[in-house]
C-alpha cells in the first residue's frame, strides 16, 4: 500500500552564507536556536540537532519505515549520515571565525539492528583531538537506554574559508 511523507525546509543559502562569519560554536548555536535554518537533509531524514557545546554535538532521529532498507531495518546510510553529522559538527564547534572543515574519512561500525520499534536514537559526537590542520572525532549512536548501536570515527581537514571576511586561519594547534 503506497505511503506518502511531506516535509518542508528553508533556503540552505542562508546558513551557507553565515558559515565562517562567526565561530563554529556560535554558528551551531544559531542552528540549534533557530536563528539559522537547519540544512535540508535534516528535514528529509527527520534529524534534530539537540545539543552543541565546545567539542560536542548531538543529533537525534526517530526511526520510521521511511528509513528502511529492503530487509526491514533502518538503512545503514541513515546512521552513517547521523554519525557523520555529529562527528563533523563537534569539530565545527571548535573552529574560529573564518575557518571551515571537510570530512576526510568516516569509519562506521554497526553493532545492533535498528527498526522503528527501537525508538528515538541519538548520535553523540565528540572531538578526540584537534590540531592546526586536522581533527579526529568520534560519534556514538545510542538508544534511549544508552545502548551502543553504532560507532564512527571521522578525520576532518580544517581550512580557512575563502571570502569569510576576517582572514582568520584554522584553529590553533592543541
Amino acid at each position: 500500500m503506497p505511503r506518502t511523507r511531506t516535509y518542508t525546509w528553508q533556503d540552505p543559502s542562508v546558513s551557507a552564507s553565515a558559515v565562517g562569519g562567526t565561530t563554529g560554536l556560535e554558528f551551531m548555536r544559531g542552528i540549534l536556536e533557530g536563528r539559522l535554518p537547519a540544512p535540508p537533509f535534516a528535514a528529509t531524514l527527520g534529524v534534530d540537532l539537540e545539543e552543541v557545546a565546545p567539542g560536542r554535538a548531538v543529533f537525534a532521529l526517530t526511526p520510521g519505515e521511511e528509513h528502511y532498507n529492503p530487509l526491514g531495518g533502518v538503512h545503514g546510510g541513515v546512521f552513517a549520515t547521523l554519525l557523520d553529522s555529529a562527528a563533523g559538527c563537534a569539530v565545527h564547534t571548535l573552529l574560529p571565525a573564518g575557518a571551515g572543515y571537510t570530512s576526510i574519512d568516516l569509519t562506521v561500525k554497526f553493532l545492533r539492528p535498528v527498526t522503528a520499534a527501537t525508538g528515538r536514537v541519538r548520535a553523540v559526537g565528540t572531538v578526540l583531538n584537534s590540531g592546526r590542520r586536522t581533527a579526529l572525532a568520534e560519534a556514538r549512536l545510542l538508544d534511549a537506554g544508552d545502548r551502543l548501536l553504532a560507532h564512527a570515527t571521522s578525520s576532518c581537514m580544517i581550512m580557512p574559508l575563502p571570502g569569510a571576511g576576517n582572514g582568520s586561519g584554522p584553529a590553533p594547534s592543541s
